[in-house]
């Protein structure tokens, strides 16, 4: 496999092809996710086989939004099942990475620990000290999207996701916990003021 040349190729095209009203879903997101992949691998146990694959599905678990929004994941699976034959990757090996890619569906719920490893990263976000900052990028999208009508609005879906969520591994539980439950609290007093 040409690891490092196909995950290259996704990164160039989402830099270059994504619509501008993408304000979270952009090449900053993939690289994000991709990075908190890595932290998640240190100490989840991942065969070293794997790691590839993991990484080759961070860097397309979002491609489907070149060409749409709505169910996107289904399209990023379309575009890595194109691609990666290019680079040597097998029909078992893309398998994987789109079970992976799926399992970033909302709601999230994957099918092994490679899949919970991608689904975290993707939301590593919300126990982070720059949550409210990525946030804001989520809200300014969807805002632009006509999905979300006011910040009210958007603090009482976050609020809603946030009491529906839950990090599958234990390294994320570990890491991002706390700090997660704090975020809640604050967007709970915002909804109160």
């Amino acid at each position: 496999m040409q690891f490092e040349e196909a995950n290259n190729y996704i990164l160039t095209r989402l830099k270059k092809d994504l619509p501008a009203n993408l304000y979270y879903h952009n090449v900053a997101h993939t690289t994000d996710v991709y990075d908190a992949c890595k932290r998640l691998i240190i100490f989840e146990n991942i065969d070293i086989a794997d790691i590839n694959l993991l990484l080759t599905a961070a860097c397309f678990h979002d491609a489907g939004f070149l060409t749409q929004y709505n169910e996107h994941e289904l399209i990023s699976c379309e575009i890595a099942r194109h691609v990666l034959p290019g680079y040597g990757y097998g029909t078992h090996e893309i398998d994987q990475i789109c079970s992976m890619i799926m399992a970033t569906q909302l709601p999230q719920s994957p099918g092994d620990h490679l899949g919970q490893i991608l689904a975290d990263a993707d939301l590593d976000y919300l126990g982070r000290d720059d949550f409210f900052l990525v946030s804001n990028r989520l809200y300014l999208e969807l805002f632009a999207l006509g999905a979300i009508k006011s910040l009210e609005h958007w603090n009482q879906v976050q609020i809603d996701f946030f009491e529906s969520h839950s990090y599958f591994t234990k390294t994320a539980r570990e890491l991002r916990q706390l700090k997660k439950e704090e975020h809640l609290k604050l967007l709970k007093a915002k909804i109160k003021k």
